[in-house]
């Protein structure tokens, strides 16, 4: 995970709230665009900024790509935010 881009990705409310939206289930590039009042080219960057990051991926099924959430890398930021916050415990 490059927690650069992570972090990059996760700066817009509109990346977070298509996040929030794929934790339901796999959706095409079409249907994520129906929730936001955006172009579609606008759409297709916030997913490629989610991809560079590692926290979506893409898979092929006849005419449609379908984006699903990687949880993994999230699970992967918590874990090193809780360690973070572990660590400001034991300081005290």
């Amino acid at each position: 995970m490059s927690f650069n881009e992570t972090m990059k990705a996760l700066s817009a409310p509109e990346r977070r709230e298509i996040l929030n939206l794929l934790k339901n289930g796999s959706m095409t590039a079409g249907e994520i665009g129906d929730h936001f009042d955006m172009t579609g080219a606008t759409v297709s960057y916030h997913l490629s900024t989610l991809k560079k990051a590692g926290l979506i991926f893409e898979s092929r099924q006849k005419n449609y790509i379908y984006y699903s959430l990687n949880a993994s890398v999230l699970e992967e930021l918590i874990l090193w935010i809780e360690d973070l916050k572990g660590g400001e415990k034991n300081e005290k």
